[in-house]
């Protein structure tokens, strides 16, 4: 169990995530697959040899962020109010590459202040593609297969890494798979794993940049988000809907779709903006 305070069994957890996965999030078979793996295999493992690190790459709106607050929400009793989950932007915890040698330090702490604390803690690192190159290095010595590092047991940690870098040759390989008629479900991680790695670890504009994290292996789990299709944005809609209070209401399920941006500019198969504008735009058409 990952908070101490939660009283369910690590059979219940999986089981409850993997449900609410297939229920509500659309269109990225290879995003539950690989993330049922990754915490199955952790929670299932009473003594990990490693934290478990998962790094989540798509287009905005494809649901990166949602999934990994619904995967605390599972596995923290508060969720991302939880004391024990630790969310980092680079905006706002990071903003000025002057102080970068500061901001190594104050990292480091914070990580090994809060793993001394508690072993079971998660770290969520937003929009990694805006982290200074070199930031992230200081958390390489949490990440790996030790026992102890600075005396603490951190093998029990969840490190979560969001970025866009890579959405757009996903993108790219999807709309290539789409003229191959390709169905989604059918695509494999090595379909895609090849451009985010160099998308995303080659990029001197990107965080993981000639990262050791990189370069010793220590992600465990990259996940593809896939661009949205029309349909994917009307289960959206119709989600939204029903959150809001409201019956299913066809009108405004169209409306909205029909509102958002796709490309390529001709065939305007995927959503520019995935499911992001969803919320704010219903209120339009209510």
């Amino acid at each position: 169990l990952l908070d101490p305070t939660v009283g369910k069994s690590s059979f219940d957890l999986a089981s409850g995530l993997e449900c609410d996965l297939a229920m509500n999030l659309v269109g990225q078979p290879l995003v539950r697959q690989q993330v049922m793996k990754g915490v199955r295999e952790f929670l299932e493992n009473r003594n990990p040899v490693k934290p478990l690190v998962m790094s989540f790459h798509g287009s905005t709106g494809t649901g990166k962020t949602y999934v990994s607050s619904m995967l605390i929400r599972y596995l923290f009793k508060d969720g991302l109010q939880s004391p024990y989950v630790h969310q980092f932007s680079p905006i706002v915890h990071f903003p000025h590459a002057e102080q970068m040698e500061q901001y190594k330090e104050n990292l480091k702490r914070w990580i090994q202040g809060n793993l001394t604390n508690c072993g079971r803690s998660a770290f969520l690192f937003d929009e990694v593609e805006k982290m200074h190159p070199g930031l992230v290095d200081v958390i390489i010595p949490f990440l790996g297969p030790s026992w102890v590092v600075y005396g603490s047991n951190y093998r029990k940690a969840i490190f979560i890494f969001i970025s866009n870098t890579g959405g757009e040759q996903i993108n790219e390989i999807m709309l290539d798979l789409w003229r191959a008629h390709k169905d989604r479900e059918e695509i494999s991680l090595q379909d895609l794993k090849p451009a985010i790695s160099k998308a995303a670890f080659e990029n001197p504009q990107s965080g993981f940049w000639k990262s050791g994290i990189i370069n010793d292996h220590l992600i465990d789990f990259v996940v593809p988000f896939l661009p949205l299709k029309r349909h994917h944005v009307k289960q959206c809609v119709i989600s939204e809907l029903a959150q809001q209070g409201f019956g299913v209401r066809p009108d405004v399920v169209q409306e909205v779709a029909d509102s958002i941006p796709y490309f390529p500019e001709e065939e305007k198969i995927f959503s520019s903006t995935g499911c992001k504008t969803v919320a704010s735009r219903i209120s339009l058409f209510l």
